[in-house]
């Protein structure tokens, strides 16, 4: 296996292959950072921590409370995210906070260009240019990446998303079922449990975005009990 001669590399160069390690894995950066002490110097810079995906660090090794505030200080996306989806869906904040994911956004980071646009939806009925950005093929994998991470038990949302959920299941819901795009493969009731196997693949966009819709109403939670982002 030929190896990358990182070492003999000009240190500009050095440093940007760390900050794109420290994006791409933690355990990468350990091991990066166990080289030698340049690169070891390199990976204690501050401007490393903008790079960090802190939601790819299992919360249970809780990362300390300072850390956490570096890379919110260095407009670190993750940060931004978690801190934006915080506020927006628990403590009823949606104005003042959404430009946090708006620049995790526009920073490309995934997972927030989809809760973004999911936001804009929710509170704003504003789909215009956001959902365009989605293929349907890459949907389901975004989607599943979003609402895999598990920060509570769906108990924590604010009064305005709770709100808005009744308001969907109550009327948009209903018109998801009512379009004869496509056949209607299962429906028990009006809820949101069987929103995903109600109709089939080859449903109009229109219905697929209600769709997509049911399920973040249904299964996105976003709460941590662990990381309290106020005190950010």
């Amino acid at each position: 296996m030929e190896y990358f001669p990182i070492l003999e590399m000009p240190e500009e160069i050095q440093a940007l292959v760390v900050e794109r390690v420290a994006s791409n894995s933690f355990q990468d950066l350990y091991g990066l950072r166990a080289l030698c002490k340049l690169m070891r110097a390199f990976a204690d810079r501050r401007r490393v921590c903008h790079f960090y995906d802190v939601l790819s660090v299992p919360w249970g090794l809780n990362m300390h409370a300072e850390l956490l505030k570096t890379c919110y200080a260095e407009r670190n996306p993750s940060t931004l995210y978690i801190k934006g989806v915080q506020f927006v869906f628990t403590l009823n904040l949606e104005e003042e906070v959404v430009a946090l994911m708006k620049l995790a956004a526009d920073a490309g980071y995934e997972r927030v260009v989809y809760t973004h646009a999911m936001t804009r939806k929710i509170f704003w009925d504003d789909d215009e240019g956001y959902f365009a950005r989605f293929p349907r093929e890459s949907v389901i994998r975004i989607e599943k990446l979003v609402r895999s991470v598990k920060w509570g038990w769906g108990l924590w949302h604010g009064d305005a998303f709770r709100a808005k959920r009744a308001e969907f299941i109550s009327t948009v819901n209903l018109s998801f079922c009512s379009c004869q795009c496509a056949p209607l493969l299962k429906r028990e009731c009006l809820c949101l449990w069987h929103i995903d196997i109600t109709k089939d693949d080859n449903m109009c966009d229109h219905c697929f975005w209600i769709k997509e819709v049911g399920l973040f109403f249904r299964d996105f939670e976003p709460i941590s009990l662990i990381r309290d982002t106020r005190k950010w």
